[in-house]
């Protein structure tokens, strides 16, 4: 719903011809120091952005997102972030000349392969968008069934249902 309403404010834009202001926005984006080396499926990354007013003027009705690309071969998509991140976008009414917004976007690691994150920030004033520098990452699979613990059951409850039987027919003798 917040991607079908940031879509149709980009449209107005566009259409209504809005007048662009003094092209001073900038994006960065950073993995969190706490990130791990190589991710796997289920854990947990973050990502820092800091948003700038480098202009001289103000700008008003500012929104970032983030978006996430898959990248592998035969797997090109945008991913949709509803499982992967809760934190969907960040707003600010007024940034002035030389104010900073901080943002820090969570996520969970929801299926292996290789990705692509970026940020980014519409104005209200600005027709273009502006984008921060491309964060790519791998996430690394993760056996979701554990031999070790699929064994003893798979063995062990075969076993159990065939003594109840002996045990019982030799009862009933």
């Amino acid at each position: 719903m917040n991607t079908l309403r940031i879509l149709g404010v980009l449209a107005i834009l566009v259409f209504w011809g809005a007048t662009p202001a003094s092209a001073g926005l900038s994006v960065s984006l950073t993995p969190a120091p706490g990130n791990p080396d190589t991710p796997r499926m289920g854990d947990r990354l973050s990502f820092q952005t800091s948003i700038r007013n480098t202009g001289t003027m103000p700008e008003h009705g500012l929104v970032a997102w983030i978006s996430l690309l898959q990248t592998d071969p035969g797997k090109e998509q945008p991913v949709d972030l509803e499982d992967w991140s809760a934190h969907k976008a960040v707003t600010a009414a007024t940034l002035e000349p030389g104010q900073t917004v901080n943002a820090t976007w969570p996520m969970r690691l929801i299926a292996a392969g290789h990705y692509r994150l970026v940020v980014c920030l519409a104005s209200r004033e600005t027709r273009e968008l502006v984008t921060s520098p491309v964060a790519a990452f791998t996430v690394r699979g993760k056996p979701v069934v554990a031999s070790a613990r699929v064994l003893p059951v798979a063995l062990g409850i075969p076993l159990l249902l065939g003594g109840v039987l002996v045990w019982r027919w030799r009862r009933s003798r």
